[in-house]
């Protein structure tokens, strides 16, 4: 195979969208961690991995910047109509890498470096920053890339052998071995087979053939039955991203769902997207693991980005909107191991949650499910969000938060807080001094009428109580300032609630209940 690579691709996507100089010191973050960097952060001692603070430490003129996939699918798509002209066939690891098979290009152009420099003349005129490599399967070939070399037939196994075990994609594995003093893919490879699948599981090894470069073929790899094809007529024909993607969501996940009903999971498909007056593009998407519904759904969109995207006049723009989808799965490998359960079970039951569920979105609309995702902030409403069934969950940061409440949380939260009154033993509204200090010891708490949080007794007695802790969020900003000292209280009934003293306007909130 032959693997063309844009080396940081979504540094260089980012840059242009935001017109910083190539000199500037940038890092592409997501979920608060650095997925890509320029060279000039990387001569400061910025690399992949990196949390936002410690890279921040390391550069403090660092250019920080989120990943934009959409963007550089869309950006990425003139570099594969360039590959293309050269060979067919192209298979996308990512945006900003592809791959193809080289032995019928070979056999036209006359060897594997007039390969190369054909697809380096095509993909110049879009950009001058790409490197091509040439291995024996898709690991060893993204890696011949990398250094800009051809391995010759044979010798994958060799050239892998002295590549550091970083080099591998799973950081959990990486930091495994090298645990257990594997430093090398040679050292690794060298491992009996059985003994790496016993010990590592089914990922570990798949990453052990990849080390010994036998990834030619997927893991039980085979081609399906043609039953598995699914179309998406659209009709009308659509040329808006998101509804034709809101639109496939349900073949999307009948695709998926017959799969595994199969025993089966997708690591590789083909989509072939159709205008109603002909014109047709053709990807293949390739996954490190297995493709999930939501996954399949965001390399549908990624390619439609890119292909509707075109200006007119540019080879294979469309002209119309698009009439028909079809998915076709070329590698698959069986499930089993690879099923995740969120509730526990082989994944069955999570499986048929999440059809059904997809299925309410299909009737009812794409924001009528919900499901709520841990995020940052101090207070439970501040770390509580809601998103999309199927839409990225995101990673709640590991920034550190003062003045964060101290765990256990709330198990329900008022939103909006509600008023209530915290009195003490002669009835009087229990005050917070500006130093986040208590004036008098809670004795009473009652809500106040028409609010929700509603005790059992109107006016109920407290029998423990902690805090405060004082939270002073956005001083210099008046509009969103907030000064707020925030108390745990138990009644006599047993039920404890979270409120909170507005300094500013003198008033008590009820944020939460415990159940």
């Amino acid at each position: 195979m032959a693997a063309v690579w844009c080396p940081d691709w979504p540094v260089t996507v980012a840059r242009a969208e935001t017109g910083l100089a190539d000199t500037e010191p940038i890092a592409v973050l997501t979920a608060n961690r650095v997925v890509a960097c320029s060279h000039a952060a990387r001569q400061h001692g910025i690399k992949r991995g990196l949390r936002r603070r410690e890279a921040q430490s390391r550069c403090p003129g660092l250019a920080i910047l989120p990943r934009n996939l959409a963007a550089e699918a869309r950006a990425f798509e003139p570099i594969l109509a360039a590959i293309e002209s050269v060979a067919l066939g192209v298979e996308l690891g990512r945006p900003g890498l592809a791959m193809i098979g080289v032995r019928g290009a070979t056999r036209y152009f006359g060897s594997e470096p007039a390969v190369l420099h054909a697809l380096a003349r095509a993909i110049a005129e879009h950009t001058a920053d790409v490197l091509i490599g040439v291995a024996d399967g898709a690991f060893a070939a993204e890696q011949a890339a990398r250094r800009g070399i051809i391995v010759e037939p044979g010798g994958s196994a060799e050239f892998l052998a002295q590549l550091p075990i970083g080099t591998l994609e799973d950081p959990g594995l990486v930091d495994l071995l090298t645990r257990l003093g594997i430093r090398t893919l040679g050292a690794f490879a060298a491992l009996p087979v059985a003994d790496a699948h016993t010990r590592f599981g089914p990922a570990g090894a798949w990453a052990h053939r990849q080390a010994a470069g036998l990834d030619s073929r997927p893991i039980a790899g085979r081609l399906p039955p043609a039953e598995f094809e699914v179309s998406i007529d659209l009709e009308p024909p659509l040329d808006r991203v998101d509804t034709i993607a809101f639109s496939a969501r349900g073949a999307i996940e009948r695709f998926v769902g017959e799969l595994a009903d199969s025993g089966l999971a997708c690591t590789c498909f083909e989509l072939v997207a159709q205008t109603d007056r002909g014109e047709e593009t053709v990807r293949r998407w390739r996954h490190a693991g297995v493709l999930t519904a939501v996954d399949v759904t965001d390399r549908v969109r990624w390619q439609l980005e890119g292909w509707l995207n075109r200006a007119a006049g540019e080879p294979n723009a469309p002209s119309g909107p698009i009439s028909l989808l079809r998915l076709t799965p070329v590698e698959t490998v069986p499930t089993g191991t690879h099923q995740r359960a969120l509730w526990g079970g082989d994944g069955a039951v999570d499986e048929r949650a999440h059809r059904a569920l997809a299925r309410v979105q299909t009737l009812l609309g794409h924001g009528s499910v919900l499901t709520p995702v841990l995020g940052e902030g101090r207070g439970p409403a501040q770390r509580t969000r809601l998103v999309p069934w199927g839409d990225d969950r995101g990673q709640p940061s590991e920034a550190p938060w003062p003045g964060r409440l101290p765990s256990p949380a709330p198990s329900v939260i008022i939103d909006p807080p509600q008023p209530v009154r915290v009195l003490d033993d002669s009835g009087r509204t229990v005050l917070v001094s500006d130093r986040g200090a208590i004036l008098s010891a809670p004795a009473r708490y009652a809500t106040e009428p028409g609010s929700c949080g509603q005790p059992t007794d109107p006016d109920s007695p407290i029998t423990a109580w902690a805090g405060p802790w004082p939270v002073d969020e956005r001083w210099w900003d008046p509009e969103s300032a907030r000064r707020l000292a925030r108390m745990q209280l138990v009644d006599v009934n047993g039920r404890a609630y979270l409120v909170c003293f507005d300094l500013t306007a003198g008033q008590w909130l009820l944020e939460g209940i415990y159940d």
